[in-house]
């Protein structure tokens, strides 16, 4: 089990860091001014963090774990004068166990890929309608930073899926909202900003365990794209 978790990081690692664009951080350093739309930027780190929180609406089972690894990237939004790239990208690694005595799930994300890092946690709160859909509600905090900048990340969020044999698509909304200061800049700027995130996607599970997803993304200001696998054993 160890040597076959070791192999899924090392992959996943050397996967996300060959499809990601410029590193964040030297990018940033490299185009932000006094007159920089911080905002703007902002808001897009928001959804490229954001934008892990679900791909399923239903729990993880006891006592088992959900363990994956994703790849995001969104497109910058047109007010975003810092990024110049067209795509803001990077990957996840994620990790869930059910707590039946509470009912929640637990969840942990993070990065440190292409010049992010981040750490988050969450709870998540299940239930099932009919038996027929599943709907999720979930909360989560990040601590992402650069060299350059720090931002304390909090979402919320709700997906519903229904599962067809081995397809499980799934719509969802959340709320993205984040603190963020720079730092080590000639002119030093915080900004605070927040944005409602819709998504659809389509979870696959060709074989038992194992499952692959997909995901489009729409806030006001950008759009993303999100793809992954993991294991529920």
């Amino acid at each position: 089990m160890k040597n076959w978790l070791f192999t899924f990081c090392s992959l996943f690692v050397f996967t996300t860091g060959a499809l990601a664009s410029q590193n964040i951080a030297d990018d940033f350093h490299a185009h932000y001014n006094a007159g920089s739309n911080l905002s703007a930027y902002n808001k897009d780190i928001n959804t490229l963090i954001g934008i892990n929180d679900f791909h399923t609406g239903k729990a993880t089972s006891f006592p088992g774990f959900d363990i994956g690894g994703s790849f995001a990237a969104v497109k910058v939004g047109n007010d975003n004068n810092i990024s110049s790239e067209d795509y803001l990208t990077t990957g996840f690694l994620t990790a869930e166990t059910y707590i039946p005595v509470v009912g929640i799930t637990a969840a942990l994300r993070g990065t440190t890929i292409n010049g992010l890092e981040s750490i988050g946690a969450g709870i998540k709160y299940s239930y099932d309608i009919l038996e027929v859909a599943d709907i999720t509600v979930a909360g989560f905090y990040d601590r992402a930073k650069t060299d350059w900048y720090t931002t304390d990340h909090y979402s919320v969020s709700a997906v519903a899926s229904a599962s067809v044999v081995f397809l499980t698509p799934y719509v969802g909304i959340g709320y993205d909202y984040g603190d963020f200061s720079t730092r080590k800049m000639t002119v030093n700027r915080d900004t605070s900003d927040g944005a409602v995130r819709y998504t659809a996607g389509l979870r696959v599970s060709p074989f038992p365990f194992v499952y692959v997803f997909g995901a489009y993304t729409k806030t006001a200001g950008n759009q993303g794209f999100q793809g992954g696998l993991g294991f529920n054993f």
